[in-house]
């Protein structure tokens, strides 16, 4: 890995942004989250019509041709059947999809308290990502407890900060696809807590 150059993210600690309060860009960041999306059914989404399929599909991971390549493959006999398509799919994004996918992910999903209680940090954070990247920062946080999902994400910023662009592109890959397996899961699976989807999906 290159050592990031020139890039200070300050603070990095959800406790020391507690000092600084919140900011007006930590709301706009909240708006970025993407709309809670409405519950579906593993038998709703093998009988819909090709393109409400896709649309679904889109609001887990916004690459048409994944979208168009998993809704291709219906029906699916069960929710481990479609979750290994998604991820083979997945496994198969070009550049072009990889980007057109990053453009449009929301930041990950914390508690509510916590964009307000850390917008010090998380703005600081996600800019310098965005500084040195070009793109918007993914993340997965389904298995990490709420008390500990800011502390894990602000690390996880600085940790990748060092990371050279492609190396950093195929971290990221590899979250988005988690991303999608964790928003179909709860979509058409398991009930669960809000599901965001990325940004430009209708």
């Amino acid at each position: 890995m290159t050592t990031a150059a020139n890039v200070t993210v300050t603070p990095l600690t959800a406790s020391a942004a507690d000092a600084h309060g919140p900011s007006t860009t930590g709301a706009a960041a909240s708006h970025r989250r993407g709309p809670t999306l409405p519950e579906q059914s593993l038998e709703h989404f093998n009988a819909a019509p090709p393109e409400a399929a896709r649309r679904i599909l889109l609001t887990c991971l916004r690459g048409p041709r994944w979208a168009h390549r998993v809704a291709a493959h219906r029906p699916y006999p069960d929710l481990a059947a479609l979750l290994a398509a998604a991820d083979e799919a997945a496994y198969d994004l070009g550049p072009g999809e990889l980007t057109e996918a990053l453009e449009t992910e929301p930041p990950p999903v914390l508690p509510e308290d916590a964009y307000a209680a850390a917008s010090t940090a998380l703005d600081a954070a996600y800019a310098a990502y965005e500084a040195r990247f070009g793109h918007a920062f993914a993340l997965c946080l389904e298995d990490v407890s709420p008390d500990e999902a800011v502390d894990r994400l602000l690390a996880a910023i600085r940790s990748r900060l060092a990371n050279d662009p492609e190396e950093e592109r195929t971290v990221a890959a590899e979250e988005l696809r988690r991303l999608a397996r964790a928003r179909l899961r709860r979509l058409l699976g398991d009930a669960g807590s809000p599901v965001r989807a990325p940004l430009s999906a209708s």
